[in-house]
């Protein structure tokens, strides 16, 4: 059986809960993306062998949507369960009312599943949901509204794709390894998981997103401590002539590099989330993120920058509570190294609006309008045009000014 026919061999969840995404905010403290559960539907799937004789069958809406690009994007994150429920014309409100301009709609979410149901017949079709029951329509109402559609494709993190393929996976004692909060994810030295990922991306530009955005390029978080000790394979990195940190950059870059390319003739643009910390050095020795290399193969960059997750840098003992300054400061950073590219992408950063009682024993410090402008008037400060709001309910605060200090 060849390599790619076993990796569409199925993903059993046989009686599992497909839980509805709805993250807290303290989910999202190692990083800004991770997933709990809110909310859960059943569906019960089993294992079969799908037929890979016609490659993949994708779920195509339309690829007639009058989407342009806004003069700015101004953006907000939207769960699947989100755009598929009630809430949905809410946000839909707060964009026509406010110069909010689009939407970060999750299409393959942080546990592996669409947030949709493919095709029958499709090589997805044991991991679509239908969290978002209507595709077509969601995507009719941000034409009709002018909003932006981006979609998010979490890709090395993926619980259901590391447990029906262990061999794509890390493992411990025989076992997939998981980190401390349950999480697994799948290699990225591994090429079939490229492929697997991009053509889910694929999809989504097929339905009529404009712009594919790629979250958890990434390995795990503190890998540097585990990779000699995990079970996995280097594939075609393992007789390259340089250690494991650069093995790791490469791979990390590799991807992104071959997801533009295979994304070139579908008319979206190509971003990556990144770890903002990643602009402050050469690169980050454990997960494989090197902020200028991965620049250099997107069209967005988007550093999450939240103040809640920086720890006395920049001179600043607390940044939770200093937001402007903590984003003026990244700001200069990222600048400086996105200026030393020959063709630097757009920088649009990834903004707090959350408050992060985790890092509070007493009294938290609350968020609301001033911290939410505080971040953006920093960010147009120092040139940048471009972000987006991350709040793991969706629920975004009121009367914020987008465009406070921005000049003409």
């Amino acid at each position: 059986m060849s390599k790619w026919k076993r990796l569409l061999i199925t993903f059993a969840v046989a009686g599992a809960a497909f839980v509805g995404f709805g993250q807290t905010d303290e989910a999202r403290a190692e990083d800004g993306t991770d997933v709990v559960a809110k909310s859960h539907k059943e569906r019960t799937t089993s294992l079969k062998e799908i037929d890979t004789s016609q490659r993949f069958s994708r779920f195509v809406i339309s690829s007639n949507y009058n989407f342009t690009y806004p003069d700015a994007v101004r953006g907000i994150y939207v769960t699947g369960n989100s755009a598929g429920g009630e809430r949905f014309e809410r946000l839909i409100d707060l964009l026509s009312s406010t110069e909010l301009n689009a939407m970060v709609i999750d299409v393959k979410e942080d546990h592996g599943h669409i947030t949709f149901a493919p095709e029958e017949g499709s090589v997805y079709e044991d991991i679509g949901t239908t969290f978002i029951s209507d595709p077509e329509g969601m995507m009719e109402r941000l034409e009709e509204e002018e909003i932006y559609p981006i979609a998010r494709v979490v890709v090395f993190k993926d619980n259901i794709l590391a447990e029906a393929r262990p061999d794509l996976s890390f493992k411990e004692n025989g076992n997939v390894w998981t980190n401390g909060k349950g999480e697994s994810f799948v290699n990225p030295f591994e090429k079939e998981v490229w492929e697997y990922n991009v053509e889910i991306a694929k999809m989504a530009a097929e339905m009529g997103f404009k712009e594919i955005q790629f979250d958890y390029v990434r390995f795990p978080e503190g890998f540097e401590t585990k990779d000699e000790d995990l079970e996995y394979s280097m594939g075609d990195y393992a007789d390259l002539d340089i250690d494991n940190i650069q093995k790791r950059v490469e791979a990390v870059t590799d991807f992104v590099a071959y997801a533009r390319d295979e994304l070139s003739d579908y008319d979206v643009d190509v971003s990556v989330d990144i770890f903002g910390y990643a602009a402050t050095i050469e690169e980050a020795p454990g997960i494989g993120q090197n902020f200028s290399k991965i620049s250099e193969n997107v069209d967005i960059i988007s550093s999450m920058i939240y103040p809640s997750h920086w720890t006395s840098y920049f001179g600043i003992a607390n940044p939770d509570e200093e937001p402007y300054n903590l984003v003026n400061e990244y700001s200069k950073v990222e600048n400086e190294v996105l200026g030393a590219l020959d063709n630097p992408p757009m920088s649009r950063p990834w903004l707090q609006d959350f408050s992060a009682p985790w890092l509070y024993s007493g009294p938290t410090f609350e968020y609301g309008k001033e911290e939410v402008e505080a971040q953006i008037k920093a960010l147009y400060e120092n040139g940048i045009d471009e972000f987006l709001l991350w709040n793991a309910g969706n629920t975004y605060t009121e009367n914020v000014d987008y465009l406070i200090g921005k000049e003409d």
